[in-house]
């Protein structure tokens, strides 16, 4: 039974009107993907319409291209038709930016890349802001991987973002080092091709380690320096592990703080001064912050980082981008729709069904083993019932006198994490097979419920 009714709709906390039909789309949306991997080759006629729907989506904001991956030939983990934001097609901006890429070429670079990140997961451009592509991907890829991708990602089809890349050989042969040279050559073009300058890296390794082994490498530490014109930044935030501290704390992310003295941690935070001069944080005591505090001061440096360049784009990526990656991608699609500077004309329920639908579960679904169960699964519900600490103004990317009133950002957030925890309460949230031992997340769910109305008479089912 859903939420929300499902004809007449439904008044938020926030005071905006959902309908029943938005609210049930989400509703299908989560439960699919908390059911099902997703995979490009295997496609049903419930991804199908996810598809089609998140392609209006983004057509009613965007002029659009699209890069084909048709069962998945490109790369099995990302969609299977990969949109290109050229430039805002509205009425508002029909005088503005329009896109220099050219689909052909991009697709070319796209093919030609693909063997330099791990899994194939190549630099993707997934929002639009002011004529800037905001891109995802993974870490760059080892040298095993390139010649044995096929064989070894059928070995460990089973593994999370946390395990094992064939490893790379720090004693390379001068062979080895010229492949090196090639696909990152590549990576790299593809990078230009999309004008980004700056590479946030969110491991908290400069390597994976696994065995005593090195299993992927990073631009930060790519011994050629062929990166050295890029402009990185070590933000290390902790993986999907972690987040079963947060499961286990009742879903409070408040007081929890990663513990950076482990053995396997050795990426330091390091950010240009440029970029850490105007934020007023203390970026010396990162180490001490909870995931509250660093999820929001690591959102406030990307913002800043975007805002602070009028020409270049910027990459996030973890280690395989299935986590972390959608996580802060997600996040600065939601808080810059927000402030209506991305995705204008979009409601609430229509920018929360496009963060999920084409960005969060393609991305962060692919993990092989996830499930509503999982670590990785916290990192989804954590995404969006964090909005709850960005409606601040001081999170707000726009300083011009058009952009829209705190109170209308705070509104806007609030009712995008309502409707998602109500879509969530009725699907994975109350007919979770496996809940947690406190009843912590229907409990959570339970005091949402009644605290904007959906608990009386009518109960959830």
């Amino acid at each position: 039974m859903s939420a929300f009714p499902s004809v007449s709709g439904s008044l938020t906390d926030s005071g905006l009107m959902i309908s029943g039909r938005k609210t049930e789309e989400i509703e299908d949306l989560i439960d699919l993907f908390s059911k099902t991997q997703y995979r490009a080759k295997e496609v049903t006629p419930r991804v199908e319409t996810i598809e089609k729907r998140c392609l209006e989506l983004f057509g009613r904001d965007y002029k659009y291209s699209v890069i084909h991956n048709a069962n998945g030939e490109v790369c099995g983990h990302y969609p299977r038709q990969m949109v290109f934001l050229e430039y805002e097609c509205t009425e508002l901006h029909k005088d503005g930016f329009e896109s220099t890429v050219q689909i052909t070429k991009l697709q070319d670079l796209v093919n030609r890349s693909k063997m330099a990140r791990c899994r194939g997961r190549f630099v993707c451009p997934v929002i639009l802001y002011n004529g800037k592509h905001i891109c995802r991907s993974s870490t760059l890829a080892g040298w095993g991987e390139l010649y044995g991708r096929t064989g070894y990602n059928y070995i460990f089809s089973g593994e999370t973002e946390s395990e094992p890349e064939v490893p790379e050989d720090d004693s390379a042969s001068n062979g080895d080092s010229q492949l090196f040279d090639k696909v990152r050559g590549l990576d790299i073009k593809l990078l230009r091709y999309l004008s980004v300058r700056y590479i946030c890296d969110l491991m908290v390794e400069n390597k994976k380690v696994k065995f005593g082994l090195n299993v992927t490498s990073s631009e930060k530490v790519d011994k050629a320096q062929r990166y050295a014109d890029f402009t990185l930044l070590s933000v290390p935030y902790p993986g999907c592990e972690f987040f079963k501290d947060y499961k286990d704390r009742d879903y409070t992310a408040e007081g929890l703080v990663f513990n950076w003295n482990q053995d396997f941690v050795d990426a330091p935070l390091t950010i240009p001064v440029c970029f850490t001069k105007n934020l007023n944080i203390d970026w010396s005591k990162y180490q001490s912050w909870d995931l509250v505090q660093q999820t929001q001061n690591y959102l406030k440096l990307l913002l800043h980082i975007i805002n602070s360049d009028d020409e270049s784009g910027l990459l996030v990526h973890c280690i395989s981008g299935w986590d972390r990656t959608p996580l802060f991608v997600s996040l600065l699609r939601l808080s810059l729709w927000a402030d209506g500077a991305v995705h204008a004309s979009l409601e609430p329920a229509e920018i929360l069904y496009l963060t999920i639908g084409a960005v969060f579960c393609h991305v962060f679904n692919s993990s092989p083993t996830l499930n509503s169960s999982s670590s990785s699964w916290q990192i989804f519900f954590f995404c969006f019932n964090f909005l709850k600490h960005i409606v601040s103004e001081k999170f707000s990317a726009m300083k011009k006198p058009s952009c829209p009133s705190p109170s209308e950002r705070q509104a806007r957030l609030e009712t995008v994490r309502e409707v998602f925890l109500a879509a969530y309460s009725s699907t994975v949230g109350l007919k979770s097979s496996a809940p947690s031992p406190s009843g912590a997340i229907s409990g959570l769910l339970e005091q949402f419920a009644r605290g904007v109305g959906l608990r009386g008479t009518n109960s959830i089912v």
